[in-house]
């Protein structure tokens, strides 16, 4: 399994990259990048509704670089209670904020949307677009990394994330914590960049790599074990999103990789 980096693998490195990747992002995103970005992309990729979409200011939608549509987790799953209001809801990475605010439109002004990220002109991004939205009473953006939420423990009903289990180097720890933050009971709505083999020992190696969201990108069936190992139950991977068609990720990987976006879903027990 993949769950961790390989050996001597350089964290520091691969930190460095990321950050400088979605600082640009932030700062540029109209830029060239590896991978695709903005709300038409959103909707034509990923599914998301696109009149939800008219409500998110540019500054969060423009940065938009999700690979799934996680809040669909509980729209489109049998069995799968949806966002609800009064509910509380973490974003785990949450970049310029547009799941964020999505989702903090959905619990409405008695629930609470919090965003955690650690680019800070991201968070600055998902703070002016929760301002202009009108939810800055309800969205709370907070600085920190997905190994260490600044958040309580058992004090969340619904963790989101999109497209960054990949970038992590040890997915235990990070998993871990969604595990303690989740009340019991809680949902996970995850999506991430999954691959249909395992990546060659140098691949793995490479950061560069890693910060294309490719090199860490688990086999989909270990995104299951991982949950299990974990102690989160109902696992499974519910939709599935060709998000690197015509990118340039595309062209520079294996075919019979097929790496494509996933929604998957699990629970705290009760």
């Amino acid at each position: 399994m993949a769950l961790t980096s390989p050996e001597n693998f350089n964290s520091n490195y691969l930190r460095d990259q990321v950050m400088q990747t979605y600082d640009q992002v932030a700062r540029q995103p109209e830029g060239e990048y590896h991978f695709h970005r903005g709300a038409e992309y959103a909707h034509t990729y990923l599914a998301y509704n696109k009149e939800e979409l008219t409500h998110i200011p540019s500054d969060s939608s423009d940065r938009f670089a999700g690979v799934g549509n996680p809040l669909l987790i509980g729209d489109n799953t049998p069995g799968v209670k949806p966002l609800s209001v009064g509910e509380t809801v973490l974003d785990h990475a949450c970049g310029g904020g547009m799941d964020l605010l999505i989702a903090a439109r959905r619990i409405g002004e008695t629930g609470k949307a919090i965003g955690v990220d650690m680019t800070k002109a991201m968070r600055q991004q998902a703070i002016k677009g929760a301002k202009k939205s009108g939810l800055g009473d309800i969205v709370d953006i907070r600085e920190g990394v997905y190994e260490s939420l600044p958040v309580e423990s058992e004090s969340i009903d619904v963790v989101i994330s999109n497209g960054v289990l990949n970038l992590a180097p040890d997915k235990h720890v990070v998993f871990n914590e969604i595990l303690r933050v989740l009340k019991p009971g809680g949902r996970l709505f995850l999506a991430d960049v999954v691959v249909q083999r395992e990546l060659t020992l140098d691949a793995r190696s490479n950061p560069d790599l890693w910060a294309a969201c490719i090199g860490g990108a688990l086999v989909e069936s270990e995104l299951t074990e991982l949950a299990a190992i974990t102690g989160m139950v109902d696992g499974r991977i519910v939709q599935r999103f060709n998000c690197f068609l015509n990118t340039s990720a595309e062209q520079h990987v294996a075919k019979d990789l097929f790496v494509h976006g996933v929604n998957f879903y699990a629970r705290k027990p009760e």
